[in-house]
């Protein structure tokens, strides 16, 4: 998919189920996968990306019937392992809906390190890995469905775009230095 302008890196793809996300907290600060394929850039390296200077972030969607849509954010950052990589983000604007705004402030959560505000540990309830809260509106790092499926919420999601109860074909989220 082609984005607004260029210049962006991409720290998280999605397209085919080839890798597992359902990893633990380790695996998501080192980062896994592969550039050319599916993969998660790590959370160690995106806080000091985000960290040094003002970034934008930008998610591209598609679902299985081919419809693309997008949300960007002006503001975005996630802090560094002590704070959990605590997510900030802000200014939305697009036309996917805004589904990060509920997760802004929330620390990340990975099926071996709980930081949600749930009872439970939303990581494990959604298959996934993210910056829960009690749950989620989003979980692009949630189980490879393909498409409609009828348990609730652990797909690839971004409810203001499918709802819980579809997973999508393709994600990825990138940043972009102000």
């Amino acid at each position: 998919m082609e984005s607004d302008g260029g210049g962006w890196m991409v720290f998280q793809r999605r397209y085919n189920g080839s890798e597992e996300f359902y990893r633990d907290w380790q695996d998501y600060a080192d980062g896994f996968g592969s550039i050319a394929s599916e993969f998660w850039l790590g959370n160690d390296l995106l806080h000091n990306i985000t960290a040094s200077h003002p970034h934008k972030m930008r998610v591209d969607l598609e679902d299985f019937e081919g419809n693309s849509t997008y949300a960007e954010y002006t503001d975005f950052s996630i802090a560094d392992a002590g704070d959990f990589y605590r997510l900030h983000i802000a200014g939305y604007s697009g036309t996917a809906g805004d589904s990060m705004l509920g997760h802004n402030g929330h620390p990340f959560t990975t099926k071996d390190a709980d930081h949600d505000t749930s009872a439970v540990n939303c990581a494990v309830n959604y298959r996934g890995a993210w910056w829960y809260t009690a749950c989620h509106k989003s979980n692009l790092n949630g189980a490879y469905l393909g498409g409609i499926h009828s348990s609730y919420a652990d797909g690839i999601e971004w409810f203001t775009f499918r709802g819980h109860y579809y997973s999508l074909k393709y994600t990825e989220m990138k940043i972009q230095p102000m």
